[in-house]
């Protein structure tokens, strides 16, 4: 999909954000709603009936929650209405499941559902919620993202924020969630999902830094779709017209807090965007598949030296390296990537290479060759792009194909990412060249160069050195 200039530097933006550890998401009602959840409107239509009101034609709804409360002296049928609307057993939507799949440490949320918890827990990811005050005093061990409910969670109803009191009252009932925000508004770029910046507690906290910071803002993103005529808020042109006219309003506004809005014309965009940035983020990650028992036809020395010179450059050029530790290849792959990070240790980072030795005994049940398919699964999920070397192993005596390696091609493909097989190492290697020789359309947009660059990089005689180079050359190319 081609996407406007605009959005293109967005997505690129981010991307380095998510290499660098500072990108961040806020999640509003507008991500649970395709879901099946309701919006604040259909959440308090029954409390405006009962208070002799028309909920379409109530835009206060933040008011119109105290004055069921100023009337009824309590909160109970509030708190019944956000259980029985936000407790069904959704399914998280795709842009959900895109969102857990990033390397995003922080979340922020107004909803009340836990499809966000959800998604992350499919992904294997531990997650620590935070929704009360005490919660932010403790951190769960091993946690790979942090989910800041600043309105409350739907188990706990009666403390969800929703009246009009308790937002005049947030910044000093919440402080520590305002200070939160604060500091990660000011340390990490923010992309706002499903958020109509309405939500009273971020005009505070958004104010305060403009107010800090009016000259020295980071830049934070959230999509704006274009009013159509034909939708819900645009029935006829008059309307049409003002709401265009407001929307530049708004958006200019936004502006002031260092909030850039994406314009979309169908919401269905930012799931076309959100899948660009994971799949150019994946293409960073390197995974290198391979195993020898013998070299054939390359001498021992050579082979282990060209995978150690890959790995290292591939470390040089800012590249993630995912590897199995697999036999006869894992040690050079993780030799080359540390030489280049112990020469310069504060421009590489040990994160970049990520090691997932294969378990070598049944656990949990779970035989070894299920074990050992989850791990592949899960490996090349991380990943982008697949190199393939040798490929063989030692059965009954014999040295055969490595059907592993094969098993993880297939991975590959189904993940929709990018195969690179190094036809001269031989045995799978080679097979899997053959099966993309078939058809290389199927497996590159650009088939006829990418297929001549494997072949040079796969000649005779060149040295490691320049053959390295070749092959990192192609991999920055199918990374752009």
């Amino acid at each position: 999909m081609e996407f406007t200039q605009e959005i293109e530097i967005f997505i690129n933006d981010y991307v380095k954000d998510l290499n660098n550890g500072t990108a961040a998401l806020f999640a509003g009602a507008g991500m649970s709603i395709p879901a099946g959840f309701v919006n604040w409107s259909d959440l308090l239509a029954e409390i405006a009936q009962d208070l002799g009101l028309d909920i379409t034609a109530e835009s206060d709804l933040v008011s119109l929650a105290q004055f069921h409360v100023n009337e009824n002296r309590n909160r109970n049928k509030i708190n019944r209405k956000i259980l029985e609307e936000f407790t069904e057993d959704a399914e998280e939507t795709e842009n959900h499941r895109i969102m857990a799949r990033l390397p995003i440490d922080s979340v922020w949320t107004t909803n009340y559902d836990q499809l966000i918890e959800h998604a992350y827990i499919k992904e294997n990811k531990v997650v620590d919620v935070k929704f009360t005050i005490n919660q932010l005093l403790t951190t769960k061990p091993k946690r790979d993202v942090v989910i800041y409910k600043m309105h409350g969670d739907v188990d706990h109803p009666t403390e969800a924020i929703l009246t009009k009191e308790q937002y005049e009252n947030y910044h000093q009932t919440h402080e520590p969630f305002i200070n939160a925000l604060t500091g990660e508004l000011t340390t990490k770029t923010f992309l706002f999902l499903g958020f109509s910046f309405s939500d009273p507690n971020l005009d505070y906290v958004l104010s305060r830094l403009n107010f800090k910071y009016s000259l020295n803002k980071r830049q934070h993103y959230s999509f704006v779709k274009n009013p159509q005529l034909g939708d819900t808020s645009s029935p006829d042109q008059a309307t049409l017209d003002y709401n265009v006219k407001k929307q530049k309003l708004i958006i200019n506004d936004l502006k002031r807090y260092g909030i850039k809005s994406l314009v979309i014309d169908e919401y269905s965009e930012i799931t076309d965007i959100l899948n660009e940035i994971d799949f150019r983020y994946r293409r960073k990650t390197i995974f290198i598949s391979g195993s020898a028992e013998v070299y054939d036809p390359i001498e021992k020395k050579a082979a282990l030296s060209f995978i150690h010179i890959v790995s290292k450059k591939l470390v040089q050029k800012g590249y993630r390296v995912v590897n199995g530790f697999g036999w006869g290849i894992g040690s050079s792959v993780i030799n080359g990537a540390l030489d280049a990070v112990y020469r310069n240790p504060n421009k590489y980072s040990e994160n970049q290479l990520i090691l997932k030795p294969f378990p070598q005994f049944q656990t949990g049940g779970k035989s070894l060759k299920n074990l050992w398919e989850e791990y592949r699964q899960k490996m090349i999920a991380q990943s982008g792009i697949s190199i393939y070397l040798h490929g063989n192993k030692l059965v009954d005596g014999e040295i055969v194909e490595a059907n592993g390696v094969i098993r993880e091609f297939e991975i590959t493909r189904e993940n929709g990412n990018i195969s690179i097989p190094l036809p001269h190492t031989g045995y799978a290697a080679k097979s899997i060249f053959d099966t993309i020789s078939a058809d290389p359309k199927q497996y590159y947009s650009d088939a006829d160069s990418v297929m001549q660059k494997i072949a040079e990089i796969s000649e005779d005689g060149l040295s490691n050195e320049v053959r390295s180079n070749k092959l990192i050359e192609l991999i920055i190319q199918l990374s752009r």
